[in-house]
């Protein structure tokens, strides 16, 4: 045998004790850097008041970045550090590489997209989830993970006044689910109505195999639906048609009920309707009360995405809005963006369980555990595309108690008075117009005249970087988009807004003259 030297004694090792020699060299071996519990306190400290000093001196930092693509990847190493580095030097980083390139969307002077929720109790819910660390794909994994999601989705329910067949209850035959965003939920629901349409196909022609089936199936939703609902289709492997909306820019009953008897009669399959409440171009809302009985008719399922309006349900003032809901077979919208619940956490609502776990249910004997036949049991990974889920449920649970219901209103109807504010300002101006009805935090406005002058003034905002704005595109029109976006927007950021918009459209109105 050929002797293997082992420097550290000076002596000769057979190689029969080589596993034997690598574990004494490993033990030599300098210990890990790593942060011990001691330093964890310290840093966690540190970082606290670096969060809480960035979000109170936020509205100091240009709203939007001033970098070119592929600006940080000249300002790190090519390669990981072999070494370990010091908790310094990557906080100096995170100003140096990162702040730089972000877009701050807690800004005030973010009118931008929808909001994308924040708050302190939140926050602090995250951090516990982090520090738990479960994976919480079924009970067992976890019981509090899947237990408190259940109670805080029929809280949140019980909130918007959801009818009781989706509130699981003990008993109910429905229930609730965070997903991790809407474009999730809606893929989610299509996947579920595509099984369930098949099934009932199949179960009336045993001989059709389901690709033959889905080659004839046919989905439905608004022209201003959210591009993801394309997607969904794209992914489900089914036609996705898009159905022309009124002046308002909703979608009524008459025009969805034509397209369905034209595919029927050229043979096509009708299975699934996603309806939406509060688009993303304009807020406009599809009318549920013509559109649902026509999917119960058609035996069609209604999926009803409602992603940034449906925080604003819990006002009862706002709760109309969500009128027809009973007619849905499934329902959803996004805390994260206007609930003080951070990123991410969408809530999803089913109206008959065994239809969603009847489409992802796979029960490999290593996933099995002893109380999932209970009845009492919900395994959320048989409702839901990935199979891993962190404790989201505990940034609810934080939020909906330290807030409280009364204040969440007060917070979204502060929102609402604010995006009013801005609409008077508009509406006073005889150079602007009002694009679309101006329902919650949004308004959709533009400077009269061509497109091509509202993408120059939009270009020069976005160049000053004082606020940040983004448009849409409404009956071929260019339309500028200001929504009230961050918890700590006031009536002076909306003034001052205002008055630097008008002073680049009185500047390129200028130049156009001379």
């Amino acid at each position: 045998m050929s002797p293997v030297l082992f420097s550290h004694t000076n002596s000769i090792c057979p190689a029969a004790d080589h596993q034997t020699a690598q574990f004494i060299l490993l033990r030599l071996q300098p210990p890990l850097a790593r942060m011990d519990a001691g330093e964890f306190r310290r840093r966690g400290k540190e970082m606290v008041d670096y969060v809480a000093d960035y979000l109170e001196n936020i509205e100091q930092r240009p709203v939007y970045p001033d970098v070119e693509p592929g600006y940080l990847r000249k300002l790190i190493p090519t390669e990981a550090p072999e070494d370990p580095e010091s908790y310094e030097e990557v906080m100096k980083d995170v100003e140096r590489v990162i702040m730089p390139g972000v877009t701050h969307w807690h800004s005030p002077n973010f009118f931008a997209y929808f909001p994308t929720a924040s708050s302190y109790p939140a926050m602090l819910a995250d951090m516990l989830c982090g520090a738990i660390g479960c994976i919480g794909f079924s009970w067992a994994a976890s019981p509090a993970c899947t237990e408190l999601e259940t109670v805080m989705l029929d809280w949140l329910g019980k909130m918007l006044k959801l009818p009781d067949c989706f509130i699981a209850g003990t008993e109910g035959h429905g229930g609730g689910v965070i997903q991790s965003t809407a474009s999730e939920a809606t893929l989610v629901a299509l996947l579920a109505a595509r099984c369930k349409s098949v099934k009932r196909v199949q179960a009336s022609n045993p001989k059709l195999s389901e690709a033959e089936i889905c080659s004839k199936l046919v989905a439905y939703t608004s022209e201003q639906a959210h591009s993801s609902v394309e997607r969904a289709g794209l992914i489900g492997g089914v036609m996705m048609k898009k159905v022309p909306t009124d002046f308002n820019y909703s979608l009524r009953g008459p025009l969805l009920q034509k397209m369905i008897e034209e595919d029927k009669a050229a043979g096509l399959i009708p299975f699934f309707f996603c309806a939406t409440l509060g688009t993303t171009s304009c807020c406009s809302f599809d009318h549920l009360p013509d559109l649902g009985p026509i999917c119960i008719k058609e035996n069609m399922w209604m999926h009803v995405d409602a992603a940034y309006a449906g925080s604003s349900f819990i006002c009862p003032e706002f709760r109309p809005l969500l009128d027809g809901v009973e007619f849905a077979d499934s329902f959803n919208f996004n805390p994260h963006k206007w609930l003080l619940i951070n990123f991410d956490c969408s809530a999803m609502w089913v109206k008959k369980r065994t239809d969603i776990i009847g489409a992802f249910k796979v029960e490999p004997f290593y996933l099995k555990h002893d109380n999932q036949e209970s009845g009492l049991v919900t395994d959320y990974r048989h409702w839901q595309i990935p199979l891993g889920r962190r404790f989201r449920s505990l940034k609810m649970w934080f939020v909906f108690r330290m807030f409280g219901i009364k204040q969440l209103q007060a917070y979204i109807r502060k929102h609402v008075a604010l995006a009013k504010e801005f609409e008077s300002l508009v509406r006073a101006d005889k150079r602007f117009e009002i694009c679309a009805e101006v329902v919650l935090g949004l308004v959709c406005f533009r400077v009269k005249g061509s497109n091509e002058l509202n993408q120059a003034l939009l270009k020069r905002i976005t160049k000053c970087r004082e606020i940040h704005l983004v448009p849409c595109q409404l009956a071929g029109r260019v339309v500028l988009r200001f929504c009230v976006c961050a918890a700590s927007t006031e009536s002076h950021h909306v003034q001052s807004a205002w008055q630097h918009i008008t002073q680049l459209t009185f500047e390129l109105l200028q130049e156009q003259i001379n």
